[in-house]
């Protein structure tokens, strides 16, 4: 009888520690919808329990920063995010939710310059969605080594290799003087051309979705 009554108040024990286990591991387990449209991000935490508010911002915070970083990937923003959490002793599970669809990372940009006139004009904000998905004739974002970020359409895909075409095929002329002395003046005549340019696949940040 005695051992009976040990084995109910072990199995009791066992179940008290097992239920303790269970809402340790709930309690630092939160799940993070991160919800953008390029412009604004909003951090939704869904866990049994309330997480910190400094975790909550310090993630909003950084989430903002991702969403317009270039260089920023669906992976590295997870990434950054879960990071977070885990400083504060959190286990998140993230997902990115846009106008574009879940794990779809868009990405605000400015048009500088008038190569794509008339489809673009000077400093018209554009929402680039990062993706390798593109095809002739897209409007997409690079990067070239001269020039930074530039906005072009696709006109060719060539093996690992993609050539990039400005709308606006007008050249410009104009001239410029530069005073020699005694009254002398060099006149140079310069032809400002569009750019087009080769790249590779891989300088292609995303195709422009919305303008």
């Amino acid at each position: 009888m005695k051992s009976r009554s040990w084995l109910i108040i072990g199995i009791i024990i066992i179940g008290i520690i097992a239920a303790s286990g269970f809402i340790l591991t709930q309690e630092n387990s939160v799940e993070i919808t991160l919800e953008t449209n390029g412009t604004t991000v909003d951090i939704q935490p869904s866990s049994l329990f309330s997480i910190p508010p400094q975790m909550e911002a310090e993630m909003q915070e950084k989430a903002l920063i991702d969403v317009q970083d270039p260089d920023s990937t669906v992976e590295s923003v997870k990434r950054d995010i879960k990071a977070i959490a885990k400083k504060y002793n959190y286990t998140a599970d993230v997902t990115i939710k846009s106008q574009f669809g879940t794990d779809q990372l868009p990405m605000p940009a400015t048009v500088s310059g008038t190569s794509m006139v008339p489809t673009l004009e000077d400093g018209q904000e554009i929402i680039v969605l990062k993706t390798d998905d593109y095809k002739v004739n897209d409007i997409v974002v690079a990067t070239h080594p001269e020039y930074g970020m530039i906005v072009k359409r696709l006109k060719k895909i060539e093996g690992n290799k993609v050539y990039l075409m400005s709308d606006n095929r007008k050249v410009e002329v104009y001239t410029t003087e530069t005073a020699l002395g005694n009254g002398m003046v060099e006149v140079e005549t310069i032809k400002k051309t569009p750019l087009d340019t080769w790249l590779p696949k891989e300088n292609i940040i995303g195709v422009v979705k919305e303008y």
